[in-house]
């Protein structure tokens, strides 16, 4: 079985996100960039998956500029088999991502695709969902534990009531949460021999057949708001006028 690991090139988790000046979009120039902590799972995940005997193959793919090749050699580093670039110099949204994705799993045939849920730029939490619904398989979201079982897989969920498994019949498509495992440290030798490992590039158009671009615009990039001081108060009562005071009781 083969399984094909989604990943995306963000602004690290460490880093303090800047909006450009004229609110055009995020500053990255100089930032340092890295997998998407979902994606890392997600990584992470499909080579225990392999290494416990249930895979053979573990391919990574992103969509970005020549830049995110340095993600994807990471992925390799950590252990995967090879890599596919889908080369574009345009930030996708979630369905012609989805819908990119889509031609590459068609190509490969992989018995599971693995996601994290989200990614931590956009927070959309769409494009597991949205390749599923494309591809017409299953889906498991919001993995925290997964087990395989020949052409099934029992999928421990977060949800907002607490947690639920589910059985799903594969081939199928899997977003992770943050507590399905710990990602892997990745070794100076490691990142010599992914250096020779395959990978791919293929331009984004190859992908996007037939695709109509009915995309949102995005006008402006904004901070948020600085958070107001909080109010001490001193009673109930004290802080029931205060909320009638300010129309919230």
């Amino acid at each position: 079985m083969k399984i094909l690991v989604a990943i995306k090139r963000v602004v690290d988790f460490n880093v303090r996100v800047q909006v450009k000046p004229d609110g055009s979009g995020v500053a990255t120039d100089g930032v340092k960039m890295s997998i998407n902590p979902f994606d890392e799972i997600a990584v992470e995940e499909a080579l225990r998956i392999k290494e416990a005997g249930k895979a053979d193959e573990v391919i990574v793919v992103t969509i970005g500029n020549n830049s995110a090749q340095q993600q994807l050699r990471t992925a390799l580093a950590m252990g995967a088999d090879r890599a596919i670039l889908i080369e574009t110099e345009s930030e996708l949204q979630s369905l012609k991502a989805a819908t990119s994705l889509l031609n590459v799993v068609e190509k490969e045939q992989p018995g599971m695709v693995i996601m994290g849920k989200q990614a931590i730029d956009g927070d959309n939490n769409q494009t597991p969902q949205m390749l599923a619904t494309l591809w017409k398989r299953p889906q498991a979201t919001f993995v925290s534990k997964l087990e395989i079982n020949d052409d099934t897989l029992l999928a421990t969920r977060e949800v907002d009531e607490g947690l639920e498994t589910i059985e799903v019949r594969l081939p199928a498509v899997i977003s992770t949460d943050l507590r399905l495992n710990e990602p892997r440290f990745v070794k100076l030798p490691d990142i010599m021999k992914a250096k020779r490992k395959p990978l791919d590039i293929i331009a984004i158009d190859e992908t996007l057949s037939g695709f109509e671009d009915k995309e949102l615009t995005i006008q402006k990039y904004e901070t948020p708001q600085a958070r107001q001081k909080g109010i001490m108060v001193e009673s109930v009562d004290e802080l029931v006028a205060l909320l009638k005071e300010k129309g919230l009781a």
